[in-house]
């Protein structure tokens, strides 16, 4: 990214990029409850106690904000709930570990205002532009990873072979994604619970005898 003619020279560009992730953590929460398209320099210099002229020196515009902020989310997403999943080995466990991470992160309430991905989605879906794409990249990343994982599942015999990986990563978004809606608007606390309970029984509907015993406790 070029150098902002306000940024001071003399500031390390190791220093610049730990105050830029920093200001990036805070608009991510930031956007996670107001929506990404309340999150201008203005409303974020607030929220630091930051002046304008200093949030310019990492972000030219809006625009920009909003897809560093989308780029910082995944990342968050990444580190929490699919790093950890990957360290398992491949069939029903890191597909489990996929489904616990993201159950537990939103509970964990790592967005301050619940799933940034679910949130965003809903304010922009039927928008057009650079900010949607990149949410929809991210989503459709996402959807990737867990049909993946399914696929590994099915080749490590631990789920049936009719089972299409495609259609069962996107059964389990719909759960979870629901879950964090009624968590969030309705304030529903056995939420999660329920998601967990009906992922489970589209799990055992799937899975083979050969299945080492699945749960999805914390």
């Amino acid at each position: 990214m070029p150098v902002s003619p306000v940024a001071r020279a003399d500031v390390p560009p190791r220093k610049g990029l730990r105050t830029r992730e920093s200001i990036l953590r805070t608009a991510v929460d930031l956007a996670s409850v107001e929506g990404l398209e309340g999150l201008t320099i203005g409303r974020l210099a607030d929220e630091l106690k930051m002046s304008k002229s200093g949030l310019f020196a990492h972000f030219g515009a809006k625009e920009e904000l909003q897809l560093a902020t989308i780029e910082m989310a995944r990342q968050i997403f990444v580190n929490h709930v699919i790093r950890p999943a990957l360290a398992e080995p491949e069939g029903i466990e890191r597909l489990l570990s996929l489904c616990r991470g993201w159950l537990g992160h939103v509970e964990g309430k790592v967005f301050k205002g619940g799933c940034f991905f679910t949130a965003a989605s809903l304010e922009f879906d039927s928008r057009e532009g650079p900010v949607r794409d990149a949410i929809a990249d991210a989503m459709k990343a996402w959807l990737a990873t867990l049909a993946r994982a399914v696929e590994g599942a099915k080749k490590a015999r631990h789920m049936k072979s009719s089972v299409n990986p495609e259609q069962f990563a996107f059964e389990i978004y719909s759960l979870a994604m629901g879950a964090n809606w009624a968590l969030q608007l309705l304030d529903d606390r056995s939420a999660m619970k329920k998601a967990r309970e009906n992922i489970l029984v589209r799990f055992r509907s799937a899975i083979t005898p050969s299945c080492p015993p699945i749960k999805l406790a914390k």
